[in-house]
């Protein structure tokens, strides 16, 4: 019953998409899929189930508290998403969007349910391909096709990680369960923890996979809303949490977590921070906000960063949502555009809610949530804490330039949004304003005890420097509204130009360094073979003239000069036989690496367009070499 939660929501939305129907029908049906997901949820709380795939594989699931507490999220932000795709977006192609959100959250729900690597990798690869599917909805357009391809190339490269986790686990224990994980040593555990590490970073939109996240805006603003909030960015962060116990065991696992948190949480904060457009700021401020999760594992309490996904979710949601209210009014994500806040002022107070959560303003959830990881990291030393302060304030400053910039004061006149828009961005609201109860110990303590854990406790002196820094945020964010909003720090600080001159420029310029070389170089060798060959059968042949001119005439002149004629003939053709297949056999070596780092080069030249298909060669190579290794490696 337990596997209901994932193939209900997916078959549900195979259905939706297949069969369409008109914009109410489809919600409604979407929103009743949802809502029983919800409810399965809810229920099957500490179930637990397991499918023979093989006598030596099982796949395996469970939900325990935290599994079960990302299980309720997943559907109960998926139902005002629901609601307000049905509003904004297009009636052609609506049933598809919705039924892959379906999908969507049916192998997100196999994620959290999973309880061995094997079950985690089929969620992982369906959550893969469905983001696809969603970023490049709207196809017919070359952008979002282009941006998708990106996406799903730059995530499969970290995905790797993952695979090697299920081959290191299995070499090692000889089982794939997530109880086999605690039971490796070695370079088994090494492979393992920062494979899964690496995957996770990938889905999560962590340095270096970040800019991925700002391509994935192209796609549809529902499909943001969800990505970013409860599915496949949250993916990374739940995965690492669900499996710290056996993951911790590691040496540097958690060192390494926190370097990769708190550099994504500075480095995204500071891209967020001076971003123009209102969806790449969102999509930065993420990257910054899983980095803080992240970090917050890497310091021992999972279950504090599961807490802040939970109200990251409710909150971001929101604020794309009404990212995409104000594009509908405006005609542009462009935040010089905006200013809304005279012309949709229910839209405007409701983002504010939403944006005061993000900034961590008490007494808002994400005020809440956010002390809670510092009080976290001040377990792993002052270095940490510092860190994880600026970056702390550095949230406080792009979600207030957001709000100030999208829905602060302007025109007066009034703007007709739809109801069901404003419906979906109050839920969510509301939700995070519901879940600004935490700060009660009447609320937080049974929360802990639930999960059963005790929330970490800190210094006044780290409270009064993280409280400090959201006030510094704020009124910084508040400046930088009414100035500039362009910076080159907007591109992820020039990351994806250094993907371009760091790695395909010099691969491309290698190849053409190779195929010079094969020119000048490498073909003296079948030149020089060739000319030895015609120079040693001139001279026979003057030896010839030479030497046999001078014998007694008659037959022993004939035979004689008969027997060097064979002998000049016989040299003659082997020179020309030893040319052409010297000139062959030596070309093929320069011929085809020439070609082949080309071809390297052209492909990762491509890789920056998002050509999907050279994520197979790849994969296919990665596989082999591993599989290699494992066999022949011992």
């Amino acid at each position: 019953m337990i596997w209901s939660l994932a193939y209900l929501p997916a078959l549900a939305g195979l259905a939706i998409w297949a069969l369409g129907g008109p914009r109410g029908r489809v919600a409604i049906l979407a929103l009743g899929a949802a809502a029983v997901t919800l409810a399965l949820a809810v229920a099957m709380g500490g179930r637990t189930g397991a499918f023979a795939w093989s006598d030596a594989i099982a796949l395996q699931a469970a939900l325990p508290p935290l599994a079960q507490a990302v299980a309720i999220l997943v559907p109960a932000v998926l139902g005002p998403i629901i609601l307000f795709a049905a509003s904004h977006e297009d009636a052609a192609g609506l049933p598809r969007l919705l039924g892959l959100m379906l999908v969507f959250t049916g192998g997100m729900e196999l994620i959290v349910i999973a309880a061995d690597l094997v079950t985690l990798l089929i969620g992982w690869e369906i959550v893969g391909a469905c983001s696809w599917a969603l970023i490049g909805h709207k196809w017919r357009q070359q952008a979002p096709g282009l941006s998708a391809n990106f996406a799903f190339v730059m995530t499969r490269a970290g995905d790797l990680g993952l695979f090697l986790a299920v081959m290191a686990t299995f070499a090692g224990a000889g089982r794939v369960g997530y109880d086999a994980l605690g039971a490796l040593d070695g370079w088994a555990q090494a492979l393992a923890a920062f494979g899964l590490l690496l995957a996770a970073a990938s889905k999560a939109g962590q340095v270096p996979f970040a800019p991925w996240l700002f391509r994935a805006m192209d796609g549809p603003t529902p499909v943001s809303a969800l990505l970013h909030s409860a599915t496949m960015v949250a993916a990374g962060v739940y995965i690492l949490a669900r499996l710290h116990p056996q993951l911790s065991g590691a040496p540097g696992f958690g060192a390494t977590a926190m370097v990769v948190g708190l550099g994504t949480a500075i480095l995204g904060g500071a891209v967020a921070l001076r971003q123009g457009h209102a969806k790449k700021l969102l999509a930065g401020s993420t990257s910054a906000q899983m980095g803080l999760m992240i970090a917050t594992v890497g310091a021992g309490y999972p279950v504090v960063a599961v807490l802040h996904l939970i109200v990251h979710a409710t909150t971001k949601s929101a604020l794309f949502c009404a990212a995409g209210l104000a594009q509908g009014v405006t005609g542009s994500f462009d935040l010089k555009d905006m200013r809304l806040g005279r012309r949709v002022p229910v839209a405007a107070a409701l983002a504010g809610v939403a944006a005061l959560s993000l900034a961590a303003v008490p007494p808002l959830a994400g005020g809440w949530s956010k002390e809670e990881m510092v009080k976290a990291v001040e377990h792993a030393g002052p270095f940490w804490t510092t860190a994880m302060v600026i970056a702390g304030g550095l949230g406080a400053a792009y979600a207030t330039r957001f709000w100030v910039a999208a829905f602060g004061p302007g025109d007066d006149d009034a703007a007709q949004v739809p109801k069901a828009e404003i419906a979906a961005l109050a839920a969510l609201s509301l939700a995070t304003l519901a879940l600004s109860a935490l700060w009660l110990p009447a609320v937080h303590d049974p929360v802990a005890s639930w999960f059963g854990i005790a929330l970490p406790e800190g210094s006044i002196l780290g409270l009064v420097a993280s409280l400090t820094a959201v006030a510094i945020g704020v009124l910084a964010g508040l400046r930088l509204a009414r100035t500039g909003l362009e910076a080159p720090s907007r591109d992820w600080l020039g990351l994806p130009e250094l993907y371009q001159r760091g790695v395909i420029e010099p691969f491309h310029a290698l190849a053409n360094t190779m195929a010079r070389i094969d020119d000048a170089i490498v073909d003296l060798i079948p030149r020089g073979v060739a000319g030895i060959g015609f120079a040693a059968s001139g001279r026979l042949s003057r030896a010839d003239d030479d030497a046999i001119d001078g014998l007694a005439p008659g037959a022993a002149r004939r035979v004689g000069r008969g027997a060097v004629a064979v002998a000049v003939r016989a040299t003659e053709a082997l020179a020309s036989l030893g040319a052409g297949i010297g000139e062959r056999l030596s070309d093929l070596i320069p011929t085809a690496s020439g070609r082949l780092t080309g071809m390297a080069g052209a492909d990762l030249r491509g890789l920056q367009t998002g050509l999907a298909h050279h994520y197979y060669t790849i994969l296919t190579v990665g596989i082999a070499l591993a599989v290699g290794l494992m066999i022949f490696g011992g």
